[in-house]
C-alpha cells in the first residue's frame, strides 16, 4: 500500500470526507462525498477507485463505502493534523474559528508531522503549564493590541518595530 504521507491533497480530502461521513452515518455513499466536497459524482468515482486500489477504502460502484483498517489509521492522522492546526490557530494566535478551520484544511496537507507535533506541544504548554503564565491578553494578543510603543509596552522599552497587523481574538 502507498504510504499515507504520499497521498495527494485531493486524496486526503476524499479520505477525510469518507471518515467524517462514516462517523456520522456509519457508512458513506458517493453522493454524500460529492455533496460534502462540492464536486461532481464522476470525480468522486475516480477518487474512490484510487483509494480502493491503495487499500484505504472498501468500494464497489453503487455500494456503501467504508474505510479499511489502513484507511481508518490514515484518516485519523489527517483529521488529527487538521484539528491540531485549527486549535493552534484559534488558541495560540486568536484566529477566528471559521478562518482557522479553512486555513487548517489547506495546511494539513503540507505541514510536516514534526512541525504539527511541535505546534501541539506549544499549544499544550501555554494552555496547561502553571509556570508559563502565558495568555492571549498577556502575550501575543497584548502585542497585537498595543504594539511596542514605549507607553504601552509592559517592559517599558520602546522598539523600532512597526505596529502589528493582527486582530484581537474573538470574544469567548
Amino acid at each position: 500500500m502507498k504510504q499515507q504521507s504520499q497521498l495527494s491533497a485531493s486524496q486526503e480530502d476524499y479520505l477525510e470526507a469518507v471518515y467524517h461521513i462514516a462517523k456520522e452515518k456509519k457508512v458513506a455513499r458517493a453522493k454524500d462525498i460529492a455533496k460534502r466536497l462540492d464536486v461532481r459524482a464522476s470525480s468522486v468515482t475516480n477518487a474512490l477507485r484510487i483509494l480502493s486500489s491503495l487499500g484505504l477504502i472498501n468500494y464497489a460502484p453503487y455500494d456503501l463505502i467504508t474505510l479499511t483498517e489502513a484507511g481508518l489509521t490514515a484518516a485519523q492522522e489527517i483529521v488529527g493534523r487538521h484539528v491540531a492546526l485549527s486549535n493552534f490557530l484559534v488558541t495560540v494566535l486568536g484566529v477566528d474559528e471559521t478562518e482557522a478551520d479553512q486555513a487548517a484544511c489547506k495546511m494539513e496537507h503540507s505541514v510536516p508531522k514534526s512541525i504539527v507535533n511541535r505546534l501541539i506541544q506549544y499549544a499544550d504548554y501555554i494552555t496547561h503549564c502553571p509556570r508559563g503564565g502565558i495568555t492571549w491578553d498577556s502575550g501575543f494578543g497584548y502585542y497585537c493590541k498595543t504594539g511596542c510603543a514605549p507607553d504601552a509596552c509592559e517592559r517599558g522599552k520602546s522598539c523600532d518595530r512597526p505596529q502589528p497587523d493582527c486582530a484581537a481574538p474573538p470574544d469567548k
